[in-house]
């Protein structure tokens, strides 16, 4: 069974082909464009999702190194590629319907501050109809946001703040905006994954949280994550990974360590670490300024693929 310490599907996908050669149901697909490498899994069957622990949907992955490193030029790059997939998932339809974009997570703790600071920075245009000129009127989606915050801020569960929102708006569609946990430190940052199935908050911190999906919200969920943390556990298995690759001229020792199933490793470390360390949640000292950059490229995104008939410099965000 895959992993339960990730939220990215690519990963899930992966850790299922380990342990089993075949996964009906499942498509995988990988290309690169523009240094951003794009893995799509799409998950057609429950015999599928049983599989990989994801729901029937589509998840798209964009990885790339280069957002770690402030460069504006390939953020705008990949925001593009991020525009065109959103694009193509948002329920089509004669006239462009309502969107409420949800920016979960705590803005008070910097790695789950991702949702709120995208919305931040969002293009709110719900309540312009009567002040705009009527030609971008009509060119224009009502967009409504919200930043629901986290149960121990609010006291109420996200999932139903965003549920009576949603009941009284009647958007036709919700996009969601969360951080997620990863397996691997390399993904911190540098990947973005979207799907079409919703989102769990917590759920890759094992804080498990009531979904928020089509089931029960009643309107399609598009869902945008990018890890930003990972378990301590995850990076006393990669060292140990590392460590059973560096031993393999000793083959005695290193048959004995390459031996060990993933269970019996993890085992030993959260023995090791104990158990209040082998639940650490870990973060870069860089996140604050990784999550700046993240934010106003998946804001720039939203923004161009909810709005693809109007020019955002018109509402003066450029100026």
């Amino acid at each position: 069974m895959p992993s339960s310490r990730t939220d990215l599907a690519i990963e899930a996908h992966r850790d299922a082909q380990r342990a089993a050669r075949r996964l009906p149901g499942v498509r995988a697909s990988e290309r690169t464009e523009d240094g951003v490498t794009i893995s799509e899994v799409v998950v057609e069957t429950t015999e599928g999702a049983d599989a990989v622990g994801k729901p029937v949907g589509r998840y798209v992955t964009f990885e790339s190194r280069q957002l770690r490193r402030h460069d504006r030029e390939h953020a705008a790059k990949v925001g593009k590629l991020l525009s065109e997939t959103l694009e193509s998932m948002l329920p089509k339809g004669e006239e462009l319907s309502e969107a409420l974009v949800v920016g979960l997570g705590n803005w008070q703790a910097t790695p789950d501050a991702l949702g709120p600071r995208v919305v931040s920075r969002l293009l709110v245009t719900r309540h312009l109809k009567s002040v705009v000129p009527e030609d971008i009127q009509r060119r224009m989606r009502p967009v409504a946001a919200l930043a629901p915050g986290v149960l121990g801020i609010t006291g109420i569960e996200t999932g139903e703040m965003v549920r009576a929102v949603v009941d009284r708006l009647r958007p036709g569609f919700v996009i969601a905006i969360d951080a997620l946990a990863a397996r691997s430190v390399e993904r911190i940052a540098s990947t973005i994954q979207v799907s079409d199935t919703g989102i769990q908050p917590g759920s890759g911190v094992g804080n498990h949280r009531a979904a928020i999906n089509r089931e029960s919200l009643g309107v399609p969920v598009l869902a945008i994550g990018v890890p930003t943390v990972v378990h301590a556990i995850t990076i006393a298995r990669d060292t140990i990974q590392g460590l059973i690759e560096e031993l393999k001229d000793d083959v005695q020792f290193y048959e004995v360590l390459d031996e060990l199933y993933d269970k019996q490793r993890d085992a030993l470390i959260t023995q090791v670490l104990g158990e209040s360390v082998g639940d650490l949640m870990v973060t870069p000292k860089e996140i604050d300024a990784q999550i700046e950059d993240l934010s106003r490229l998946i804001a720039g995104a939203l923004n161009t693929s909810l709005q693809p008939a109007i020019d955002i410099g018109e509402f003066g965000l450029y100026s």
